[in-house]
């Protein structure tokens, strides 16, 4: 009992935890609330995608729980550290150290070459590049032979393995996706999908994803939902049928809210 205390505070054994979070945006009548009291918990070695509908709260939540937005209340760790606390600076230093990003944009600088590119968060924390590392991860992604390619000469799939190396290069403890296959075709986001399974396999990094797709969300060991900023269930070893289905019920209670407002 003391244990599972324990972890219910200081978030050991987790990557990431969200406790009672509250987002609230604007200020007397014109507040909008976000995210009202999210509690979860990502172990290490797992994939959840995050879903919902439109307005749900998934991107704000994506935001808090990576430390680019700051809660209104409640609690946030990531590896342990709970980042309420932190300047600034210090936040800043946390994501590139522990946190990877996986956008859909891809967030390319397009004058920097592949290598570049995935160098450049260990550059900006002042560290030594580990080639040997940045080596293998695109070995892993497959573009060892677009090293001093530029994003422009890449496919839009090619871009996206980019991100991805760039977000596994040091190893964080967590890495954050969103909507990582919205701008790629079915079999492009079907390998960009494997790739970020293949790091909670072999590594036991813990990959948290927002996506809008079914399909998406089947490659995941589990699926949360959200619907205005509450949690709102959960898929375990969903296939893409159940989330849809799911999703198709939530849309649903969404539009009656709407019009019962």
């Amino acid at each position: 009992m003391r244990k599972r205390k324990q972890e219910a505070v200081d978030g050991t054994g987790y990557s990431v935890v969200l406790q009672d979070v509250r987002r609230v945006y604007g200020r007397g009548g014109n507040t909008v609330t976000a995210l009202n009291g999210i509690s979860m918990k990502f172990a290490p070695g797992t994939f959840t995608a995050v879903m919902g509908p439109s307005g749900s709260g998934k991107s704000t939540f994506l935001h808090c729980a990576a430390g680019l937005d700051r809660p209104t209340s409640g609690t946030v760790l990531i590896d342990g550290m709970a980042l309420a606390g932190l300047s600034e600076r210090r936040l800043t230093e946390l994501r590139r150290e522990r946190i990877g990003f996986v956008f859909q944009s891809f967030n390319l600088l397009p004058a920097l070459t592949v290598w570049q590119n995935v160098c450049l968060p260990q550059e900006l924390d002042g560290r030594r590049v580990n080639k040997a590392a940045v080596r293998q991860v695109l070995e892993r992604v497959g573009l060892s032979d677009k090293q001093r390619s530029r994003p422009g000469e890449l496919s839009g799939g090619q871009q996206q393995r980019v991100a991805i190396a760039r977000a596994l290069v040091a190893r964080p403890a967590v890495i954050f996706a969103d909507e990582p296959t919205g701008a790629l075709d079915t079999q492009t986001a079907a390998d960009v999908l494997e790739l970020l399974r293949e790091p909670v396999r072999t590594q036991g990094q813990t990959v948290v994803m927002v996506t809008h797709d079914p399909v998406a969300a089947s490659y995941a060991d589990q699926v949360v939902f959200l619907a205005d900023g509450v949690l709102a269930g959960s898929l375990s070893a969903p296939t893409a049928e159940q989330v849809a289905d799911r999703m198709t019920h939530l849309g649903a209670r969404s539009n009656l809210q709407v019009v019962a407002g």
